[in-house]
């Protein structure tokens, strides 16, 4: 510890004194500011002079390169050497120096009352093992994310790659969000749901364009369950980008059929129809983000005319954790607990999908 003070205190004055040494030095030896040479208007002329040969074609073109470039170089010199050094007037040199040498020591004095000259670096696998041993909720984003990166090195399954997704896509990396949902299907491949995310967290890698690859997840996801609409919706985007706006607004009205009258997704519908078929001016479409915002709604809406179902309800609650919506996450979730009192492991997957980080 004694070491370190006494090789930083060092280090912080051999700098201060460079600094003055270096101030002296360009203070001392700065050329005064004088009148610029008269050499510059004589090779601006020869500059002009050669453009009138070329044009009275007196002058090759490969002369005329040759001599352009020798009478550039020699501006260039003459221009360097007449241009004025910087220097200081004599009376403020000495109060240059002082702010220099103040700066230095102010910031060694900073260090030595602030910082930790004999504290090692921490090594991740103990700021990751301390970020484990934590409150979870308490964690970034990232750090979240590399604790479940960890666990899941020895211990994985399908929920945890899910969990490490949304936290890779809370922390602004999508192909990282893609790769922990790859990892998942290799788990899970029947899962409708993580193709759709997969689907998704690729859509936001493209800013919103429907990828093949995303297309390849949204069509494994409808082929599973025919009923996930986000993923029909975004096949249907797609079909119109790619110049089938008539095949477009049709998968689009099939997806509207299947909604109920008065549900809110069918205005994002209409607009994605409205689009289909003016696409060079398309309407100004709700975000997608607003999209799946109302299939939740939706989802709410069939958990009150058939509540006896246990995924739907984890699955709402884990939702609008996702949209960041507390107060709905919260009272759905009592509904849930009232509802599977007796039931430990829906209890405890409610938990879970309460505890999902919001998604930014």
């Amino acid at each position: 510890m004694a070491s370190m003070v006494v090789f930083w205190t060092a280090a912080g004055l051999l700098a201060a004194a460079a600094a003055a040494v270096i101030l002296l030095r360009a203070a001392r030896s700065a050329p005064q500011t004088g009148a610029a040479d008269p050499t510059l208007d004589v090779y601006r002329r020869q500059l002009s002079e050669i453009d009138d040969l070329s044009d009275r074609g007196l002058m090759e073109p490969g002369e005329k390169e040759a001599a352009y470039a020798e009478a550039g170089r020699r501006l260039l010199v003459a221009a360097d050497a007449s241009a004025p050094g910087w220097t200081a007037p004599a009376g403020q040199r000495p109060l240059l120096l002082a702010v220099v040498g103040g700066v230095g020591l102010a910031t060694l004095g900073a260090y030595l009352i602030l910082g930790q000259p004999g504290q090692a670096d921490q090594p991740l696998a103990q700021r990751i093992e301390a970020w484990r041993t934590g409150s979870l909720n308490d964690l970034s984003p990232a750090e979240l994310a590399a604790v479940l990166r960890q666990t899941l090195e020895t211990r994985p399954e399908v929920e945890g790659y899910r969990f490490l997704a949304l936290a890779e896509a809370q922390s602004g990396n999508p192909a990282a969000a893609a790769r922990a949902l790859r990892r998942a299907l290799d788990l899970a491949p029947e899962r409708a749901d993580l193709w759709e995310m997969l689907g998704l967290s690729l859509l936001s890698r493209s800013e919103g364009e429907v990828t093949p690859q995303a297309r390849e997840a949204f069509s494994e996801a409808v082929r599973l369950d025919p009923g996930a609409l986000a993923a029909r919706f975004h096949l249907a985007r797609g079909r119109a980008a790619s110049g089938d706006a008539e095949g477009a607004v049709r998968d689009l009205q099939a997806i509207g059929a299947m909604l109920p009258a008065g549900d809110p997704r069918r205005a994002d519908i209409d607009n994605a129809i409205q689009e289909a078929r003016s696409p060079a001016a398309p309407a100004s479409g709700t975000p997608t983000s607003d999209m799946i915002g109302r299939m939740v709604a939706g989802l709410a809406e069939r958990l009150e005319s058939n509540p006896d179902d246990p995924d739907g309800w984890i699955r709402l609650v884990r939702s609008y954790a996702v949209l960041g919506d507390v107060a709905r996450r919260d009272a759905a979730l009592a509904s849930a607990r009232k509802r599977y009192a007796g039931q430990t492991q829906v209890l405890e997957q409610l938990e879970q999908a309460a505890q999902t980080e919001p998604m930014k």
